[in-house]
């Protein structure tokens, strides 16, 4: 057993597992159907992250980011960040970029993708070519893999750089599931904080039949006036 496994499995707390179950959404039907938990919070995992990942081998990640328990699978998420942070060479970085594709399947929930994607395959892309970015938004084994597709541009969005974000979220932008509604929105938005003109330019042709979901986290920034012109098609 990884020492990863151990200690988040140490922090276990039995009075959070419901609570945390039912924000996932792990109920019949649901998004997140069948997940289990271990009741512990964002910031205790990365505490305990902090304290091992320079003693975790790709062995142990293999072993954790296939783990019936979401904080596992998301501590070995963060150590995976974490050595490709430090990763001396391409080859390095290469290696764990290869692992985070390898086991999207697992990578199979909201939090896992957004603390994940942008800061690892993101950063990865920056100077390269980022079709798989496309590739993943079109034909996507999941709905996680389509929203890693789209968060991963936030790294470039942050940096000025706004075709990708917007030429993917053209693909997604009537994608059947909420969870893409609210990822693609959240996007814009971010587009528009960095560049208004360029989000008011996009909004233009498509803000009358994209999801209401997604139109309200774009415009979420703009005057109540405006967010209520657009709400009510008067732009």
């Amino acid at each position: 057993m990884s020492v990863l496994f151990e200690q988040i499995y140490a922090l276990r707390d039995d009075s959070q597992v419901e609570g945390l179950s039912r924000f996932f959404k792990t109920g019949p039907g649901q998004y997140g159907e069948g997940d289990r938990f271990l009741g512990i919070k964002v910031p205790r995992v990365r505490e305990a992250v902090k304290r091992v990942w320079k003693e975790c081998t790709f062995d142990d990640l293999e072993e954790c980011i296939q783990s019936e328990f979401h904080e596992v699978r998301l501590a070995a998420l963060l150590v995976l960040i974490q050595i490709f942070k430090h990763a001396g060479t391409d080859t390095g970085k290469q290696q764990c970029v290869d692992f985070y594709l390898k086991n999207t399947i697992y990578i199979n929930n909201w939090d896992l993708v957004d603390l994940s994607c942008y800061e690892l395959l993101g950063r990865w892309l920056k100077d390269k070519d980022r079709r798989l970015l496309y590739d993943l938004a079109r034909d996507g084994r999941s709905m996680w893999e389509q929203r890693i597709a789209i968060v991963s541009c936030m790294a470039f969005v942050r940096k000025g750089e706004f075709d990708d974000c917007l030429g993917i979220a053209d693909i997604l932008l009537h994608h059947e599931h909420d969870l893409i509604h609210k990822a693609v929105g959240w996007l814009l938005r971010e587009t528009g904080k960095h560049d208004e003109k360029v989000l008011v330019e996009y909004l233009a042709p498509r803000y009358k039949t994209m999801p209401r979901t997604t139109l309200r986290y774009a415009i979420e920034k703009f005057s109540p006036e405006v967010r209520r012109k657009y709400l009510d098609g008067q732009i």
